[in-house]
């Protein structure tokens, strides 16, 4: 088995109090062995992986609760939203009334609701900090800023001190892109973006969404199930963003638009403007024609863009590609040996999980470690209801690339599980080698995706084929039962229980 080398187990027989002086006094005291810029998934991660490893760490950020945009602003308390807003809509829809639960008065409590989303974020960035006591990570407070490749400023306020480090790991994230020329402003109040859509007072009466993206389909299913008419529009031609396979994006905006939300695809925002009331917001449809919307919340979702200001890579000479990533090379460093990055800021899907793995791995080569990810077998979740999931290669993508591939399909419909829970829509799309049978990507539309997809993602990793997916006996009944299907109808051109 290989065991990674331990860096450096300096003895601590300082106290915390004493650690803040050292390290406020480079001058007399040894460089820590990495100092990680930003505490998000990619971040925290990293810097515990490290002080497992024996290396000593320090984490730098700049806001007051460690986990970046992630556990902050981001994925937790959107999951925190999209889940209750859920059972909110299953008890006012009736959908709760046929399974036999029936009540009067039901009543949206808003703040209760953004209450427990609040708790939820602080329970998981309080944690954090616990791990990083647990596992002897500095904890350091303040604005990062490169003053060579072994050195990190970090300015709080007025103050500022030097950190000297052997390695640093940037791992800044991204941050909400602004709308392309700056033509509308967002105030968090009537023009919002990711951020402020999760903290709104009340539910708008109407909602115009700026993308429908895996973020704009999410807030805006959130801002729908509590009563609000969503609009999205996209500048594309299907739903659900990049890396989307078409066939599941079509079936994907059908039972959205089933459950009330409106999309209008390959249109382009022009402008908006503020009434007393409510906003006009311009757009012109694929042939040309102009049309104003009409809403009193304009939630502004065209991506997220890296976060690489500020950090003062130009000054020490760090490259960055023409989107304003940090160019690094399959080990993760930069153009100066000393420097990495991982995450949001560099190239690749913006994803928590990605940024975790690159964080792990990064930190196991500079410790002598192999570094390799297969970028193919990164999962992305859409946390809507019913989910979206895929893993691997599309349809589309193998049709470009001209590799012969076959087709294995099983509808959620004949899924014995969803059938008893009455929650039913969806399929199983699994495509793998016309020659080899190996599994090469999978897509999801089920109300357990984002669990389902990880066993794909397992086989994919492993370099499985669909019949050795279709040959593991699965637990019955269990949604995991429709991969199987879908599985056993790539490679043997037949379902079970469906024809």
């Amino acid at each position: 088995m290989y065991v990674l080398p331990r860096i450096s187990a300096h003895p601590r027989p300082w106290s915390r109090r004493t650690q803040h002086r050292w390290y406020s006094n480079p001058a007399t005291a040894d460089p820590y062995d990495l100092v990680v810029i930003g505490s998000g998934p990619g971040g925290y991660v990293a810097a515990i992986k490290a002080a497992q490893l024996g290396m000593r760490t320090a984490c730098v950020e700049k806001n007051p609760t460690l986990g970046g945009t992630c556990l902050n602003v981001g994925c937790i308390p959107s999951k925190a939203l999209l889940h209750n807003s859920e059972l909110y809509h299953q008890a006012q829809s009736g959908s709760l009334a046929k399974r036999g639960i029936k009540f009067d008065g039901l009543e949206l409590d808003l703040g209760s609701m953004m209450a427990q989303k609040d708790s939820s974020v602080k329970a998981l960035t309080g944690g954090i900090d616990y791990l990083f006591k647990q596992n002897k990570v500095d904890r350091i407070n303040g604005h990062g800023t490169l003053v060579s490749q072994n050195e990190v400023k970090v300015t709080t306020g007025n103050d500022s001190q030097v950190i000297k480090a052997k390695n640093i790991l940037i791992a800044t994230g991204s941050e909400v892109t602004p709308f392309p020329g700056g033509g509308i402003v967002v105030d968090e109040t009537s023009i919002i973006s990711s951020t402020g859509a999760l903290s709104l007072a009340s539910v708008p009466k109407s909602m115009v969404l700026i993308g429908a993206g895996v973020i704009g389909v999410e807030l805006g299913s959130v801002w729908s199930r509590l009563g609000s008419k969503v609009t999205a529009v996209e500048f594309l031609g299907h739903v659900g963003g990049l890396g989307i396979d078409l066939e599941i994006a079509k079936n994907f905006q059908r039972i959205l638009q089933k459950q009330g939300m409106k999309f209008m695809l390959n249109t382009k925002v022009d402008s908006a403007n503020k009434g007393v009331e409510n906003i006009a917001v311009t757009v012109t449809e694929a042939g040309g024609k102009t049309k104003e919307l009409d809403c009193e919340v304009l939630l502004v979702c065209v991506g997220r863009r890296p976060y690489t200001e500020n950090l003062g890579l130009e000054a020490v000479g760090i490259g960055l590609d023409d989107s304003g990533r940090i160019e690094v090379n399959p080990r993760f460093q930069t153009n100066l040996s000393s420097v990495f990055a991982i995450g949001d800021c560099v190239a690749g899907p913006m994803l928590a999980h990605k940024a975790e793995d690159e964080g792990i791995v990064c930190v196991e080569g500079i410790a002598g470690g192999p570094v390799h990810i297969d970028y193919d077998c990164v999962p992305s979740v859409i946390y809507t209801h019913p989910e979206v999931a895929w893993v691997g290669k599309t349809e589309e993508q193998l049709k470009e690339s001209g590799i012969p591939y076959k087709v294995g399909k099983f509808p959620i419909a004949a899924n014995s599980r969803a059938k008893t829970i009455d929650d039913s829509e969806g399929l199983v799309k699994v495509l793998a080698c016309q020659e080899t049978d190996r599994l090469l990507g999978c897509h999801i539309i089920s109300a357990a995706a984002g669990e389902l997809i990880n066993e794909a993602t397992l086989a994919m990793e492993y370099g499985a084929s669909c019949e050795d997916v279709a040959r593991v006996c699965h637990a019955h009944p269990t949604f995991s039962e429709a991969l199987r299907e879908a599985n056993l109808t790539a490679y043997f051109g037949k379902a079970i229980n469906f024809s």
